[in-house]
């Protein structure tokens, strides 16, 4: 039997049809099984490949993508599903619709369509690794023997030397904090991030008054979508993030694509700082610089949680909030999209605990509570 993973492609352009056909088919782990023009074509073909991956153009005519991930959610509920969105506001927006209709991820749409050989690096850079890991996790039995951590997760395999030797904290009860005040939030996330976030800020009263900050892997303009998605989803006010602006309690901040967002301290005031310096962990923005700099202004009252996403950013962030007495929560295998990110924090014993999505949401609710929250003054 075939270890490829199998791809049913649909788009209404012939020149990306082909494109993508002879890109992917030149990766010996890809097979594309199929191709249709239309979501219509693609949804009358799904039952009869039954592919590992299912990868859609957004607009399309007779039906556009949108309609189709909705159609083949009918049918499967697992099958992953990639967006190939336009790098445009209308593309963002349909792509969020996408997302909340059961889209998996997305990758954009090469910029530079005339340039074949930067589009075609563009495509073996954003879409074969998400489709290689999407396409694994498709195939992979999940059983109860998938190891799935959870609360009384042990630090076993922490950095020698560096991490402070303390007891996982653990939230059974409602007492899991009491000892722990906490002046910021900061979350990272990539591939499956926009639903998880959805998730995780959804229970959160608008009294909630934990300065929020995230680093979501996304490209410029597509942030700002983000941004008003997750304000219309929840009780929160969620805004793009801007240079010089003084953190308060209460404020949640997207970090801005291509924009690495740190804290810079002034006496007590913690003001939100935008570069652009080199990416890390091939992101801009990053998780890691986003920790590092919530690690050294906040040091033990800073709290971090990383969400579903490939590869390892924000793991060296942990390290540097573990070592300075903070906090670390990770989003447990099961629920995560990729368990790449979350993964990695939690294997290097980085993770105070490790838990499912629906029970960080709770967790982080418990925080509201009247007395427990500190404002960002400096300490």
């Amino acid at each position: 039997m075939s270890s490829k993973t199998r791809i049913l492609m649909a788009d209404d352009s012939v020149t990306v049809r082909r494109m993508l056909t002879d890109t992917l088919a030149s990766d010996p782990d890809i097979e594309v099984c199929a191709i249709a023009r239309d979501g219509k074509e693609a949804l009358i073909r799904f039952p009869m490949i039954k592919p590992d991956v299912v990868v859609l153009d957004v607009e399309m005519p007779v039906m556009d993508g949108i309609e189709a991930v909705i159609a083949i959610r009918k049918i499967d509920s697992r099958v992953p599903i990639i967006m190939f969105s336009s790098l445009t506001m209308k593309g963002g927006q349909a792509t969020f619709d996408a997302l909340s209709y059961g889209a998996t991820d997305y990758v954009t749409k090469p910029t530079k369509s005339g340039n074949m050989q930067e589009a075609v690096a563009h495509i073996r850079r954003e879409l074969v690794p998400r489709i290689k890991q999407l396409g694994q996790r498709s195939s992979d039995v999940r059983s109860a023997a998938v190891r799935s951590f959870n609360s009384s997760f042990s630090l076993q395999r922490g950095v020698v030397g560096t991490l402070p030797q303390e007891s996982p904290i653990s939230f059974a009860t409602n007492s899991s904090f009491a000892a722990d005040r906490f002046d910021v939030l900061a979350i990272g996330a990539s591939t499956g991030g926009p639903n998880a976030l959805a998730e995780v800020l959804k229970p959160l009263s608008k009294d909630f008054s934990i300065p929020i900050l995230i680093a979501q892997h996304m490209p410029a303009m597509f942030t700002s979508l983000l941004a008003e998605r997750l304000t219309q989803n929840s009780s929160l006010k969620v805004r793009e993030a801007t240079d010089g602006v003084l953190m308060e309690p209460g404020q949640v901040w997207v970090a801005p694509g291509d924009h690495h967002l740190v804290i810079e301290k002034q006496g007590f005031r913690s003001i939100l700082r935008l570069n652009r310096e080199a990416p890390e962990n091939s992101c801009r923005p990053s998780v890691d610089v986003l920790f590092r700099s919530v690690a050294a202004a906040f040091r033990d009252r800073a709290l971090a949680v990383v969400l579903t996403g490939m590869g390892c950013d924000g793991q060296k962030g942990c390290e540097h909030i573990r070592y300075v007495g903070g906090k670390v929560i990770a989003q447990d295998e099961a629920t995560s999209v990729v368990w790449g990110m979350p993964g990695a924090v939690a294997k290097a014993g980085l993770a105070n605990c490790v838990l499912p999505l629906t029970d960080i949401s709770k967790q982080l609710s418990r925080l509201q509570q009247p007395g427990r929250l500190m404002s960002t003054a400096g300490h």
